[in-house]
């Protein structure tokens, strides 16, 4: 059977990076088990345990799973009903010497939630790199475009001038807040190590002959070989998923930042100020040739719903776990771990192809500020007067009567805003006629937001990135489609 015969996730098959898709693939899964499994036997044969040089041998060279290792531990899953355990026979076929120390003490959860703590570390490894530098990027187009006004929005609803750069800036802001988080989980995560069936130590201390310190450096020297600086002093027979929760927030957070930046691209190219880059034989629609949707954007959005909603399948599945284990969190966490993160990196790849070629169009933005910037005008025009002496109120109710009728003329007519024209034939506003147009000047009206978005990346992102310097580039991701 083909692969085009049965389902397959679309995160895999079709978006996901090649090693992100690996990370979470049956071998890598079980190549973790059997490198948990051949550290647990060095740390026991270096405190003392009768375990050959042979049997540790032969297990090291059998990390790596065949086709016929994969079929053996098929038939012994179907025989037994576990998984562990048809893989604790399928490595002893492979390594005979160890065949009957494999697994020694250990319960499941040994190579179960070890080999979770090991993917999630590598998961935010893949991810965290690759967020930094989509941040980079987004950085050199807001200091690219620092400058340049463009209509605020508040309510949906044109409001006082920014700048294209100074929105950039409120992405990044919200990533660099992601890369907070992440890089927080990330430093956060410890090991199970070997705490045994309910966390209590009680088979290691058995082996050990009730030698305290011997479990104590057991669980320490298997932390070392995998890594980590510490294990998790208390658990039960698994880690606690509240670990799970804590890293798959962080991701979902990141999945509505997605949505937040995706809904913004969206609305601007709908007002063609702005584009996500459109390849030169892409197809827009199959029956309106002349389209350029915005289908990055839109996947964006969609992917980045699926990974906000993540957090709550993580945090049921904490709050559901009974003193020290039940088994309900095992099916959905095979789901929810490996979706966090392979939509995660999904969101990177489409967010670091959009923001490396983001499509800008200041004509039609200056004709976006040239229809609504005479209302917006009308404060400066009044403080003029008032400084030329007239008074604040008739200045006021002037405007106010000039507004509603250029108002009436755009609403109801569908003519262009000629405001500024009532206002130049207007005798109130005489004195005035002469600097009207430099009162109109858009770089007048965007306050700080040039200064505000070179500061903010000299002294917020560039720190931020400081860790990340090695893996800032200017390479676009490719997508699949």
């Amino acid at each position: 059977m083909s692969n085009n015969d049965i389902y397959q996730t679309p995160l895999a098959s079709r978006y996901a990076s090649e090693e992100m898709a690996q990370l979470f693939s049956n071998k890598t899964r079980f190549r973790a088990w059997r490198q948990l499994w051949v550290w647990l036997a060095k740390a026991e044969k270096q405190l003392g345990l009768s375990i050959s040089d042979e049997a540790i041998s032969q297990m090291e060279a059998h990390l790596d799973l065949t086709d016929e290792d994969f079929k053996v531990a098929a038939e012994e899953e179907k025989r037994r009903r576990h998984d562990v355990m048809a893989h604790v026979h399928a490595f002893g076929q492979v390594a005979p010497a160890a065949a009957g120390i494999i697994h020694w003490g250990a319960t499941s959860c040994y190579c179960t939630d070890n080999a979770d703590l090991l993917f999630l570390r590598e998961g935010l490894d893949i991810v965290l790199p690759k967020l930094a530098n989509v941040i980079h990027k987004l950085s050199k187009f807001a200091i690219e475009y620092k400058d340049l006004p463009a209509l605020g929005y508040t309510h949906y609803q044109p409001a006082q001038l920014t700048t294209v750069g100074k929105r950039a800036c409120l992405w990044i802001q919200d990533l660099l807040w992601d890369l907070r988080n992440l890089t927080r989980a990330r430093g956060d995560l410890g090991f199970r190590g070997v705490k045994g069936t309910t966390g209590t130590q009680a088979s290691f201390l058995a082996i050990f002959n009730g030698d305290h310190d011997k479990v104590e450096e057991l669980d320490r020297l298997v932390t070392q070989f995998a890594g980590f600086e510490y294990a998790y002093p208390i658990t039960s027979q698994t880690y606690s998923r509240k670990v799970d929760a804590d890293v798959i927030s962080a991701m979902s957070s990141f999945g509505a930042t997605c949505q937040r930046i995706g809904g913004d691209i969206r609305h601007l190219a709908a007002t063609k100020e702005m584009e996500e880059p459109f390849e030169k034989d892409q197809i827009g629609s199959s029956a309106m040739a002349y389209k350029r949707n915005p289908m990055r954007s839109e996947r964006m959005c969609s992917l980045g719903r699926h990974l906000a909603n993540l957090c709550k399948d993580a945090l049921d599945t904490y709050s559901q776990q009974w003193f020290e284990r039940t088994l309900d969190d095992s099916a959905i966490r095979r789901i929810d771990i490996p979706h966090a993160f392979l939509t995660t990196d999904v969101l990177l790849r489409i967010l670091d192809n959009v923001v490396s070629g983001l499509v800008v169009y200041p004509a039609v933005i200056a004709r976006r500020i040239r229809e609504e910037l005479p209302f917006m005008a009308t404060e400066n025009f009044i403080m003029r007067m008032v400084a030329l002496g007239a008074s604040r109120q008739d200045a006021h109710e002037v405007i106010r009567v000039l507004s509603h009728e250029a108002s009436a003329v755009v609403k109801q007519q569908g003519k262009d805003n000629d405001l500024i024209e009532r206002i130049k034939k207007d005798k109130f506003f005489e004195p005035i006629w002469g600097e009207i147009d430099s009162l109109m000047d858009p770089k007048t009206f965007v306050g700080r937001a040039p200064e505000q978005t070179v500061k903010f990346v000299e002294k917020e992102v560039k720190v931020a990135l400081e860790p990340w310097t090695g893996a800032l580039s200017g390479k676009v991701s490719e997508l699949n489609v």
